[in-house]
């Protein structure tokens, strides 16, 4: 079942951020992927949290999540239109209350990144591994 693509757009708001959790796992059961349901819910939470809290300053008003089954690979992304500050993987001060959701992006996936959008704004990527249940 290599080569799905799911695209869903939500508002920026932080009512979509359980919509796009729930998105993430409702795309993943039917793609009998429902072992990774928990690591690709957190990982879109994190970043659909950001976009919510720093794509106002944008110029749209929708968050993009694009799911994508690749070789062995479950591509998220999450899109907005925020360009002007791309995400930074940080180390936060013990006494800061925020700033430690890409640490467990960072430590939930194979890989991410970020890339700017044709036109205005970024693109956020993770890549999380394909595996069957049961398998480490």
């Amino acid at each position: 079942m290599s080569g799905r693509t799911n695209i869903a757009r939500f508002r920026l708001s932080k009512a979509s951020v359980p919509r796009a959790r729930e998105h993430v796992r409702l795309v993943l059961r039917e793609w009998k992927l429902g072992h990774l349901c928990d690591e690709a819910a957190l990982v879109v939470s994190e970043l659909t949290t950001n976009a919510v809290t720093h794509a106002a300053q944008g110029i749209g008003d929708q968050v993009e999540l694009v799911l994508r089954r690749r070789d062995g690979v479950l591509v998220l992304e999450v899109s907005d239109s925020y360009q002007w500050e791309m995400p930074e993987l940080r180390k936060p001060a013990p006494e800061e209350t925020s700033g430690r959701g890409l640490l467990l992006v960072d430590a939930l996936s194979q890989a991410w990144g970020v890339r700017p959008r044709t036109g205005a704004g970024k693109t956020v990527w993770v890549h999380l591994a394909v595996r069957r249940e049961g398998e480490d």
